[in-house]
């Protein structure tokens, strides 16, 4: 790869024990992919921020104490816990420990501490056209779709790099030829009043990923009023489904203003209809396992909105939750900031709901509860729940979600009502 000067010196030591290592894994990433050359990015968004194991807390540690510090902006993914009401949610000493050790690496590099998984919701969000090397995958997918900034998938550790020398190789989605689209996905025929429902919006998201792969894809038939937390659960159910750091909504994002403007050629290889049974299978497969009642219901997957939590809000209209069940809701800082000073929290919480900040509902202490089957209104939690914490699980509508912790009886309504 063609190299500048500061690069070189990043390269050779120069800059430090932590630029040389930084650059030199992300110089050997540039040459397995056939890179040209580094480019300079704006900001990071960093995922390496779960305790899974101790090799990344390791890694985190040698960067900072060897003077590593972070060239640009850089954001946080969630912690493996909510490192500020972590005796709500029972965290054990270790994980506390461990996860400190990562939060004290970060913020010692300069780390600006949000936290979220979703952070095109909240703070440095980058501009149309920005290069920038995020992780996370529903941020990537959402990041390079719906602002149209450019990305790579990056994945643990070499987001750290990225942070502290400030450069990518250039190659992938960075690249303005990789971001045309393949292949369509054709909606059909729909009744206009499905999409008010905000299911329809995951349940596509998981039919587009599984179809997708890891092409960049094209879909057509989604409205044009479709919200930016629409956005975000297609988002996150295309990545947890497939390999998607890129879609093309037709007439909605940015790079997609017809068909010939995103396709190579003016034109899709092939096209694909998704039809109403395929959203009743893909419905039918985020049910896992035997689950007659569940005793975890969980939001925030990815952090929830001030807009999601003023309809959850809606929903409980100060009723409250059922005995027996735990009624859990993730988000970040800001947005848990934003809903005390609107006393929305106050009035959720008066439910029997839990907020939590800076966590990541998949990643709970599970030693701590006994837990035997979850529910939830994310199509990617429902996705990865079994793998993930060995729990059986149920997909539904938020509504669906706090009718069924109230009564204490599984209400799952039918889309197509």
């Amino acid at each position: 790869m063609h190299l500048n000067e500061t690069a070189k010196h990043m390269l050779t030591g120069k800059k430090g024990r932590a630029c040389e290592l930084a650059m030199n894994i992300l110089g050997e990433l540039g040459d397995l992919y056939g890179a040209e050359r580094m480019i300079a990015v704006s900001q990071v968004h960093i995922d390496m921020t779960l305790y899974m194991v101790d090799a990344g807390v390791e890694f985190a540690e040698r960067m900072a104490d060897w003077g590593g510090q972070f060239a640009v902006p850089a954001q946080l993914n969630p912690a493996s816990i909510d490192l500020i009401h972590h005796e709500k949610m029972r965290v054990p000493t270790e994980l506390l420990e461990n996860s400190r050790r990562l939060e004290s690496a970060f913020l010692k590099m300069g780390a600006i501490p949000t936290w979220t998984c979703a952070p095109y919701q909240q703070g440095l969000i980058p501009s149309f056209g920005d290069q920038v090397a995020w992780g996370e995958s529903n941020a990537v997918a959402f990041v390079n779709s719906v602002i149209g900034a450019r990305t790579e998938r990056y994945a643990d550790l070499t987001d750290v790099c990225a942070a502290i020398t400030g450069m990518v190789p250039e190659l992938g989605l960075h690249l303005a030829e990789n971001r045309k689209a393949e292949i369509l996905l054709r909606i059909a025929d729909l009744p206009a009043q499905t999409f008010n429902d905000s299911r329809i919006y995951p349940l596509l998201g998981f039919i587009f990923g599984e179809m997708a792969g890891d092409r960049v894809a094209g879909i057509e038939g989604i409205p044009g009023q479709v919200t930016e937390d629409n956005l975000k659960s297609f988002s996150a159910a295309a990545a947890s489904s497939g390999a998607v750091g890129l879609f093309h909504m037709i007439g909605v994002t940015p790079e997609a203003p017809d068909i010939k403007t995103c396709f190579r050629n003016g034109k899709p290889q092939d096209t694909v209809v998704i039809t109403r049974e395929m959203i009743d299978s893909a419905e039918t497969r985020l049910i896992q396992g035997a689950c007659p009642m569940p005793d975890l219901i969980t939001l925030g997957c990815p952090h929830y909105s001030v807009e999601e939590f003023i309809r959850l809000e809606k929903y409980l209209d100060s009723r409250k939750i059922k005995s027996g069940i735990e009624f859990w809701v993730f988000t970040s800082r800001k947005t848990y900031d934003a809903i005390k000073k609107k006393n929305l929290l106050e009035r959720i919480e008066r439910s029997g709901v839990k907020i939590f900040t800076d966590g990541c509902s998949l990643q709970y202490p599970k030693e701590s509860w006994n837990f035997t089957c979850a529910m939830s209104d994310s199509v990617k939690y429902a996705n990865y729940c079994f793998s993930q914490t060995g729990l059986n699980v149920l997909f539904s509508g938020t509504r669906d979600c706090v009718e069924t912790a109230i009564s204490g009886e599984l209400r799952i309504s039918s889309l197509w009502k």
